[in-house]
């Protein structure tokens, strides 16, 4: 009767030491060849914005994308070495592009924090508002502050501001249904205002000071 040989081949261990060091070369290799950009996703006001998207475009190609940390920070290695476009996005802001990024062979370049990011105006609610006296003229200088009215009575600054030349104001918030506080103040006079916003738009209003212009 025939029998089958069913003994294995063992390859010599120095062939697989060669094979592991060719990988390894090569992987070196690689990593020489390709380069990388580092940096900060961040708003106008210098915070990182965690949860941003960076995408390197090459030629009109999306080549690779990633996700900044919770700080905003990020890093896209493994390009090939060329002239880059990055393209910078987070809920909330309007996209970003900087243009022209070099990236070099071997070299991780940092960006630092030249990736900023506008709030996008239809994602937010504007409160736009005139402080006047009763006499009907601007308050110029006046002090507003905005303030989130809650369920149960509390309430939570959000910001303040002066009214400019025109007697104007403007506050920015993320969209979402809220009671807002409007109050203006000027040498001891001060003038308030409610008003429910529910979805992003320009809210308009106007508070009328219960004083003259020049009254002391």
């Amino acid at each position: 009767m025939l029998k089958l040989d069913r003994t294995r081949t063992s390859r010599p261990a120095g062939h697989l030491a060669v094979l592991a060091a060719i990988l390894i070369l090569a992987a070196s290799a690689l990593a020489q060849s390709s380069g990388g950009l580092k940096g900060k996703v961040r708003n106008t006001r210098g915070s990182g914005i965690g949860g941003a998207t960076v995408t390197a475009r090459l030629d009109g190609k999306d080549v690779k994308t990633v996700t900044a940390n919770t700080k905003g920070e990020f890093t896209l290695d493994g390009l090939t070495a060329g002239i880059y476009n990055l393209v910078f996005e987070a809920k909330g802001y309007a996209s970003g592009v900087l243009y022209k990024v070099r990236v070099v062979s071997g070299v991780v370049g940092d960006l630092g924090e030249k990736l900023i990011l506008s709030p996008d105006q239809g994602s937010l609610v504007i409160v736009k508002g005139s402080i006047f006296f009763k006499d009907g003229t601007s308050v110029v200088g006046a002090k507003v502050e905005i303030e989130r009215v809650n369920s149960d009575g509390s309430v939570k600054k959000l910001g303040s501001g002066m009214t400019n030349i025109s007697g104007e104001f403007a506050f920015r918030q993320p969209e979402g249904p809220a009671k807002l506080r409007i109050i203006a103040k000027y040498e001891g006079t001060t003038g308030t205002k409610e008003i429910d916003v529910s979805e992003p738009a320009i809210y308009r209003l106007a508070i009328t000071l219960d004083r003259v212009k020049d009254e002391k």
